[in-house]
């Protein structure tokens, strides 16, 4: 009974999706690409293939470079293997094209009604599903339990937060969770949460954006730049609503006001001796941020704007305001991050969990990081033990931190130093979770569905 009023509600849900795809898809066309595929409905027929069919479901961005270590691991093991590829953003599947080749197939998950999961796994026919860190829909799990087709998560994750949801909501987690063929957490901590919701852990392989290799020519551009430029960058990396606002006020009340006399303006403070960078988590918000960033007072020099040898020193005129550079690129973080000095990290500010910090470490890039980052809580406490993070109150602090750390020289390239130890300490998570996801495919062919 609770599953089918469960099932009731999604199904009168769908036309509200429809509209929000329509909303989005204003601003992202990308949302508005395929949208059938969103209720299971498809116009083309699935070639044949020789070799399994492997289902990765990378909902958004993060998920799908995290997907990418684990397809290029399970393609060294099945080579012969076709990728089938789901995702539920735009940016998700623009990344995911990335991760292609010939005979590969990609489309939007299926909105989780139980018709349009029937339908998706009657149209593709996987032979495995795998779901990336935390995508878990009740009728979806379900579906593939009745037909046997092994479904299994990633490199998952499970903050207290969620698991406090998820038990208020027990009777239809719960079964979910249990339906599953095995659960692969980042960490123990993750393992013991997912316990309690009774899933089937099999083994803690830890987190696959270790296994990520930064873009190697972008992070020379960046350093590149730096270098050029002559003065630190401070970069805000995957910032969220409010944020950008807040470092703005602050940014404007420690300006060095402009004599009203002629002469030289004092310039000492932070906004004068750093470059200040954003780049917001959603793309749909450049326009926004960058209208922001001059109804508070400074100019605005945006990537896309940028030549090929990156941006621009302002001009330093007596009475022209600074220049806040706003990173409105899609893929380019190796970039960001290796023209930054220190990165504070967006969605720690606001009680939002926080954004990845891996990618920053493994580009050489310190970070600051704000109270809130329970979406990523165990790999903040690692990057604080190896001295790649330190964590801050609030902005203010970091504001004031970030210019300390860029005047002092030895404890920068500390830092740095704790960046390569932390983001080499943790990989091989790739090679682990392909040999376990190949084994329980495997086993379902023997008809061991429930082995792990």
């Amino acid at each position: 009974m609770i599953r089918q009023l469960y099932s009731l509600a999604m199904w009168l849900a769908q036309p509200l999706l429809k509209r929000k795809l329509k909303r989005r898809g204003a601003k992202e066309p990308g949302y508005l690409q395929a949208i059938d595929e969103r209720f299971g409905r498809y116009s083309a027929p699935v070639p044949p293939h020789d070799g399994p069919t492997v289902w990765v479901h990378a909902v958004s961005l993060g998920e799908t470079r995290a997907a990418a270590v684990l397809v290029a691991a399970l393609r060294k093991l099945l080579p012969d293997m076709r990728l089938l590829l789901t995702h539920g953003t735009a940016t998700g599947r623009a990344e995911g094209a990335k991760l292609l080749q010939p005979g590969d197939l990609q489309a939007w998950q299926p909105w989780d009604t139980v018709g349009a999961a029937q339908r998706f796994l009657s149209h593709f026919k996987p032979q495995i599903g795998v779901l990336m860190e935390t995508e878990i829909w009740p009728n979806l799990v379900h579906t593939c339990h009745v037909r046997q087709m092994p479904l299994v998560l990633a490199s998952a994750r499970l903050s207290e937060k969620s698991l406090r949801q998820a038990q208020k909501l027990s009777w239809l987690a719960r079964p979910a969770f249990t339906e599953l063929n095995a659960v692969w957490p980042q960490t123990p901590q993750d393992a013991q949460r997912f316990n309690q919701l009774d899933a089937p852990v099999r083994a803690v392989f830890g987190n696959l954006k270790f296994d990520a290799t930064p873009d190697a020519r972008q992070i020379a551009l960046g350093r590149q730049s730096r270098t050029r430029l002559g003065k630190p960058v401070v970069m805000v990396a995957s910032s969220r609503e409010g944020e950008e606002l807040a470092l703005l006020q602050i940014l404007q009340a420690l300006r060095a006001p402009f004599p009203a006399q002629p002469g030289p303006a004092v310039t000492d403070s932070v906004v004068d001796q750093v470059h200040w960078l954003i780049v917001p988590r959603h793309p749909q918000r450049f326009d926004a941020v960058a209208e922001l960033i001059t109804t508070q007072g400074f100019a605005v020099s945006r990537r896309s704007h940028w030549g090929v040898q990156g941006p621009e020193l302002p001009a330093a005129a007596p009475g022209q305001p600074p220049t806040v550079w706003l990173g409105d690129s899609l893929g380019e973080m190796a970039l960001y991050y290796g023209l930054a000095d220190v990165a504070l990290l967006g969605g720690s500010f606001e009680p939002l969990g926080g954004q990845n910090l891996i990618e920053a470490a493994a580009c050489g890039c310190p970070v600051l990081m704000g109270p809130h980052t329970f979406n990523f809580a165990d790999a903040a406490e690692q990057a604080l033990a190896a001295g790649a993070a330190l964590r801050v109150a609030d902005l203010s602090e970091a504001v004031k931190v970030a210019g300390d750390l860029v005047a002092d020289a030895h404890r920068l390239a500390s830092a740095r130093q704790g960046c390569d130890s932390f983001a080499q300490a943790h990989r091989g998570a790739a090679h682990g979770l392909a040999r376990a996801i190949v084994h329980v495919m495997n086993a379902s062919v023997a008809g061991l569905v429930k082995t792990g």
